[in-house]
């Protein structure tokens, strides 16, 4: 396994371009690949070899319009680091951009001389290797090909445009303007194009580097769980997320002045590959993170069916029997507890079940590479953080905020409805009369001389109806908000008393 990590790391450095993020994908999955992978390609995460300075100086001026030294006070030709798209190096900020910007110390990225050559034949050979699965029947079944390829294309064509990285880094802050938790870098838009991204310098610790973070006073162990939450609010709550945070994308920033403030903070950087999460697909993934905690295979199913992975007229009577039966004897491990259990039981379980899994109309929607990939590194970078990481224990709390905003919801809902019945209760009783009223003038003609009675009857029989809904609505609604809320819980109970005692009060005759 080490030898065939070095010779794929060699050859994407050699090739440059999307091989390198492979690379980088499989290097931060310490989840699911053993150390001699993961180990050997770690450092594609942070640099690849880097352009002669005079090369980057030479697209950066032609970009910007004007020499680097009138541009910058001074600038580092060492690069910090090295990436497979750009490279990016420390520089000064003249005196009439730092008054302008608040900002001194930037970091200054400029694009790969070539990558959008390199990033062209790239996907060129990933549209021919998909023309070739697209006529294998088991592919076809479960994705169009296509589709995701043009996705996988338009997301790494976007990510070579740094005025659409600098758009993404702006909006992802606003996300999270007011979470103390998460940082994102400033950018200098006067000194930023197509090619060339200059944004403030936020370099730190980075979030693996475990020993830097101990010095530090940080324990790695409490960064995982912080991590995971913030990567679940893009996904479940925010949907728009990092769909690239590999290691190399992240860092531990100590705060310079902790009191009432946290010690620490998330520094996000690198916004050219973002997703967005559809809303009903962001309902869908929040139905499946509260199935997964309450460890409720049918409403996982079900979760799965609204997010669009299951086709619509699946039977999943027995998925829902397998997931149960999953739930039961694995739900709830963290990663290294799995892999403590006996290979056998997975066996029996694949054997079991493996057949279901298969016979089943999977498919992989549209937009749900990006999803995968960042839920994936998530995943990954919290089992480098700390070994023993159990995912449960982020997913649990998270779920139960989840599910405490749903109830919330619902409350809202029910109690929309109480006052749209309420309302149509009050203006029941007006219309009837109107039609009596008719009745009683001669303007109503009817048949049955027993008609009047017969809507004297209706009226009271809807009236009960009405005072019944209303009972029901203020009291569901007064005990799912009593959590949350007990005055409100209260005045809802007590008021659903008045629509009880209207609809037993004796008839008259």
């Amino acid at each position: 396994m080490r030898n065939f990590a070095r010779r794929f790391h060699a050859l994407a450095v050699q090739l440059g371009g999307l091989m390198i993020k492979v690379g980088q994908f499989m290097s931060s999955r310490l989840d699911v690949l053993p150390p001699e992978i993961t180990t050997e390609l770690e450092g594609l995460q942070d640099e690849v070899p880097p352009v002669p300075f005079p090369a980057i100086k030479a697209l950066a001026e032609q970009e910007l319009g004007a020499a680097l030294e009138t541009v910058f006070e001074s600038i580092d030709e060492t690069p910090i680091a090295a990436a497979s798209l750009g490279q990016a190096h420390r520089a000064t900020l003249r005196r009439t951009d730092r008054e302008e910007t608040g900002l001194s110390s930037v970091v200054f990225k400029v694009q790969r001389p070539g990558i959008k050559a390199i990033v062209d034949v790239d996907l060129a050979a990933l549209r021919k290797v998909g023309g070739w699965l697209s006529r294998i029947r088991i592919v076809s079944e479960r994705a169009d090909v296509p589709a995701l390829i043009k996705e996988f294309a338009q997301t790494s064509l976007e990510e070579i445009d740094y005025l659409n990285e600098a758009a993404n880094a702006e909006r992802f802050a606003a996300d999270f303007a007011d979470d103390k938790r998460v940082a994102v870098p400033g950018i200098v838009w006067e000194r930023t194009t197509r090619r060339v991204l200059t944004l403030e310098d936020v370099t730190a610790i980075k979030i693996t580097d475990a020993g830097a973070l101990r010095k530090a006073g940080i324990d790695p162990a409490q960064v995982a769980p912080v991590f995971a939450s913030v990567m679940f609010d893009q996904l479940f709550t925010n949907g728009f997320f990092h769909a690239d945070p590999h290691p190399g994308n992240i860092f531990v920033t100590p705060a310079r002045n902790p009191s009432g403030q946290p010690p620490w903070k998330l520094t996000f950087i690198d916004f050219g590959m973002m997703g967005e999460v559809p809303s009903k697909t962001r309902s869908g993934l929040r139905k499946l993170l509260i199935a997964a905690a309450a460890r409720d295979g049918k409403g996982l199913v079900a979760a799965i069916s609204d997010v669009g992975v299951l086709v619509p007229s699946a039977d999943t009577r027995k998925l829902e029997r397998a997931m149960t039966q999953l739930f039961a004897r694995f739900g709830g491990m963290g990663f290294a507890e799995l892999r403590e259990v006996d290979p056998r039981e997975f066996r029996d379980f694949a054997v079991e079940f493996g057949d279901v899994v298969r016979s089943l109309p999977f498919q992989l929607p549209e937009n749900f590479l990006l999803i995968i990939r960042a839920s994936s590194l998530t995943s990954g970078v919290c089992s480098s953080l700390d070994p023993k990481f159990n995912l449960w224990d982020s997913v649990e709390p998270y779920a139960a905020r989840l599910l405490r905003d749903e109830r919330g919801n619902v409350a809202r809902d029910i109690a929309a409805q109480a006052v749209n019945t309420a309302t149509l209760a009050m203006g029941l009783p007006r219309r009837l009369d109107g039609v009596l009223t008719r009745i009683e003038e001669g303007s109503f003609e009817a048949a049955d001389p027993r008609l009047e009675r017969q809507i004297a009857r209706l009226v009271r029989t809807g009236q009960r109806a009405v005072a019944a809904v209303l009972f029901g609505a203020l009291l569901l609604a007064g005990a799912l908000v009593r959590r949350d809320d007990l005055v409100l819980s209260n005045v809802l109970m007590i008021l659903s008393v008045v629509p009880l005692l209207y609809g037993l009060r004796p008839r008259r005759r």
